[in-house]
C-alpha cells in the first residue's frame, strides 16, 4: 500500500490556521492594533470599509520593519516577541505567537507599506493568498500601513457567514474600544466608509472613558485603587444607579491585556449585592496588574483567556476592592468583610476601631443594611404562616390549612382578610401569581403567560406596520436630545429608518447625537429616551444570534420591552383583552422568542392526575 500521509501545502496550512486566529473582521482589527502597540507607536489610525470586508486599514508610526523582517514576519510562527519557552512565563507583549499576519494573507488581499525610522527608503509588500506578487523599495512614512483587502475572498463560506454590516461593525468598535481604554497615552482615531467615528486624544484613563461612551459617564463613575503585594488594582466602576441590561460595557484587563473571565466577573458582580437589580450589569473598567510568571496567557489563540496561579486569591482581593470603593463613595453601608486572614492586613479588608462603646454599637448598626418595608412584610408573612406550626392536633392543623386557602392572602384595599376558597364563587377567569392568566373552556383549563403573550401580540402589530409601512406616532411637546457612544451611533445609523416606521420620530443631530421628536402612541411620551437606549441594548443581545432582517429584530426587541411583565396586576377586562388579541393572532401559541404563550389542561388530563 502506497503512502498516503502528506504535508500540506503552507497556503492550506495557514488558512486551517486562519480558522481560529481571524474569525471575523474585528480579529483583523484586534491583530493589527496589538502589533501597533507593540510596535512603540504613538498614534495609531483605524479606517474601514462596509464593516471591514472590502479594507481594513491601520495606519501606526510605530518602530517599522526591515525590508526583510517584513517578508519574515507573514511566515507562520515569526516573531520578535520571544526567544524561548520560558519567555511565555514573562510575556508583556501584547502578541507572541506568531500566526496572525501569516493566518491575515492566507485569506486576504494584503498591501504593506513599512520604514524603519532612520531608514531613507521603506519597503512594499503585496499578498495574495499567501503569495507574495511583489517585494520592493517604496518611499512611505515611517511606521507601517497595513492594508487588508477583500476578506475571506477565497473563502467564501466563511464570507457567507458574516452577519450583518451594523453587527460586524460593532464587533469591530468594541475591540477598537478595548485597546483604546487599555492605553489612553496613545491618540486613536477611527474612520467608517469614510466618516468619523472615534477621535481619542492622548489623555488619563477617566478621559478616555468619557470620550468614548459620553460625556454622562463623568459623573457616573467612580476610582478604584488597590495596592498589594500579590496584586494592584486601578480602574473604574460605575454607580450602583447606572446599570445597563448587557455586559457590553465590561472590561477587565489583566497586564494591560484584555481577557474575559466569568469568574471575575462574578467577583465584581458579588460586590453589587442587592444595590443592583437582578439581570442588570454594573459598568467597570479595571486593570490588574501582577506578576507574568503567576498568570499563562497561551491558552487560546485570541489570547483573552488567561489562567490565574491562584484565583480564590485574586477573587477575593477584587471583591473586597470593589466593596471598599463602593462604601467609600456611599453607595452602601459599612461592612465588616467575611475574609480569609491572609488578607486582613490590606487596606480594604480594615474595620477602624470603634473610639467608644457607643461608636461600637453604632459600627455594628452600620454593619446591616436597613430593610426595606417589603422585605419587614416578607418577614411578618413568613412568621404568621408558620406561627401555629407546632400545634399537635390535626384538628388544629387542618384549620389552619382551611384559612390559608384564600387566592390573596390581604385584600390591598381594605386590609381584610380574604374569605376562604370554598366560600369563594370561582370566576371564569382570574390571575395566579401575578404571571398567569387562566380561564375555563369547554374541555378544561387554558393557563396563559402573560408575559409571552403580550410580546406576541405587541409583534405581530409591529410587523405589521413594516408591512403596511403605516406609522403611528404621538409628538413629544418638547423633544429630546439623546448622546450615544460612537458605537452605539453607528449602529443606530442603520435602524433609523426601521425606527421610524415602527413610530418614533428621530433625526440625526451633530455627532453622535439624535433628536427625539416622537414615540410610538401606544408609549408614555416620558419614556421616549430610556427607551431607545434599552432598545439598543436588546437589539446588540439579539443581533448576536442568527441572522434575521433588521425589521424582525427590532419588532421582537420592541415587543418584549413594551410587553406586560410578571407581576403586573390585571384586571378583569385587561385579562379578557389579552385573550382575545391573542387568538386573533396568526401565531398565538409562540412568543416572539419561540416559548409557548399558553397551554391547555383538558378535562381527561386533569381526571388522570387526581386517579392516578
Amino acid at each position: 500500500m502506497s503512502d498516503i500521509v502528506k504535508l500540506l501545502p503552507d497556503a492550506i496550512a495557514n488558512q486551517i490556521a486562519a480558522g481560529e486566529v481571524i474569525q471575523r473582521p474585528a480579529s483583523v482589527v484586534k491583530e493589527l492594533m496589538e502589533n501597533a502597540i507593540d510596535a512603540g507607536c504613538s498614534e495609531i489610525k483605524l479606517n474601514i470599509r462596509d464593516a471591514g470586508k472590502t479594507l481594513i486599514q491601520l495606519i501606526d508610526d510605530g518602530s517599522g520593519m526591515s525590508h526583510t523582517d517584513a517578508r519574515l514576519a507573514l511566515s507562520r510562527h515569526a516573531t520578535s516577541k520571544i526567544r524561548k519557552a520560558e519567555d511565555l512565563f514573562s510575556i508583556r507583549t501584547m502578541g507572541f505567537r506568531g500566526e496572525a499576519l501569516a493566518s491575515i494573507v492566507a485569506i486576504s488581499k494584503v498591501e504593506i507599506k513599512t520604514r524603519l525610522q532612520d531608514e531613507e527608503l521603506g519597503t512594499l509588500l503585496r499578498v495574495e493568498g499567501s503569495e507574495i506578487s511583489a517585494h520592493e523599495s517604496c518611499q512611505c512614512k515611517h511606521g507601517t500601513t497595513f492594508s487588508v483587502k477583500n476578506l475571506f475572498y477565497n473563502i467564501p463560506a466563511r464570507r457567507n457567514f458574516l452577519k450583518s454590516d451594523p453587527v460586524e461593525t460593532r464587533h469591530i468598535i468594541d475591540e477598537f474600544q478595548r485597546i483604546a481604554l487599555a492605553y489612553p497615552n496613545i491618540q486613536f482615531q477611527m474612520t467608517h466608509n469614510e466618516k468619523d467615528v472615534f477621535s481619542l486624544p492622548k489623555g488619563n484613563l477617566k478621559q478616555r472613558i468619557v470620550n468614548i461612551f459620553g460625556k454622562n459617564y463623568r459623573e457616573k463613575i467612580f476610582p478604584v485603587q488597590e495596592d498589594t503585594e500579590i496584586l494592584k488594582i486601578n480602574g473604574y466602576i460605575g454607580k450602583p444607579d447606572f446599570v445597563k441590561k448587557t455586559r457590553g460595557e465590561q472590561f477587565i484587563f489583566v497586564n494591560n491585556r484584555f481577557i474575559k473571565s466569568g469568574y471575575i466577573n462574578h467577583a465584581i458582580q458579588t460586590a453589587y449585592d442587592k444595590l443592583i437589580p437582578e439581570g442588570s450589569f454594573s459598568f467597570f473598567c479595571l486593570f490588574l496588574e501582577l506578576d507574568p510568571s503567576k498568570i499563562d496567557v497561551n491558552v487560546h489563540p485570541t489570547k483573552q483567556e488567561i489562567k490565574f496561579e491562584d484565583e480564590r486569591v485574586i477573587y477575593q482581593i477584587i471583591n473586597a476592592s470593589i466593596r471598599k470603593s463602593l462604601t467609600q463613595f456611599g453607595a452602601m453601608p459599612s461592612l465588616d468583610f467575611d475574609v480569609d486572614s491572609r488578607f486582613r492586613h490590606l487596606p480594604g479588608f480594615q474595620n477602624q476601631s470603634p473610639k467608644s462603646s457607643d461608636a461600637g454599637s453604632q459600627q455594628n448598626i452600620s454593619a446591616f443594611p436597613k430593610k426595606t418595608p417589603q422585605e419587614k412584610e416578607n418577614i411578618r408573612n413568613w412568621a404568621t404562616a408558620y406561627r401555629d406550626l407546632n400545634t399537635d392536633t390535626e384538628n388544629e392543623a387542618s384549620k389552619i390549612i382551611s384559612s390559608s386557602l384564600s387566592f390573596e392572602t390581604r385584600n390591598e384595599q381594605t386590609g381584610h382578610e380574604s374569605r376562604p376558597v370554598e366560600s369563594i364563587e370561582m370566576p371564569k377567569t382570574f390571575q395566579l401569581h401575578k404571571k398567569y392568566v387562566i380561564s375555563s373552556i369547554s374541555s378544561g383549563l387554558i393557563i396563559i403567560n402573560q408575559e409571552y403573550a403580550h410580546q406576541r401580540i405587541l409583534f405581530e402589530k409591529y410587523i405589521e406596520r413594516f408591512d403596511l409601512n403605516q406609522t403611528s406616532s404621538q409628538r413629544l411637546v418638547f423633544p429630546e436630545n439623546i448622546e450615544l457612544s460612537a458605537g452605539d451611533y453607528s449602529l443606530i445609523e442603520d435602524l433609523l429608518e426601521d425606527l421610524n416606521t415602527l413610530g418614533f420620530d428621530i433625526e440625526k443631530f451633530g455627532k453622535n447625537t439624535l433628536i427625539l421628536h416622537g414615540v410610538p402612541s401606544e408609549i408614555r411620551s416620558t419614556e421616549g429616551s430610556n427607551l431607545i437606549h434599552e432598545l439598543l441594548e436588546l437589539y446588540k443581545i439579539s443581533a448576536s444570534g442568527k441572522k434575521q432582517e433588521k425589521y424582525i429584530l427590532l419588532a421582537r426587541c420592541l415587543s418584549k420591552q413594551l410587553g406586560i411583565k410578571a407581576g403586573r396586576k390585571l384586571k378583569e377586562e385587561e385579562m379578557q383583552k389579552l385573550i382575545d388579541e391573542l387568538f386573533a393572532c396568526k401565531e398565538p401559541g409562540i412568543s416572539p422568542e419561540r416559548k409557548k404563550t399558553y397551554i391547555c389542561l383538558d378535562s381527561d388530563e386533569l381526571e388522570n392526575r387526581f386517579n392516578h
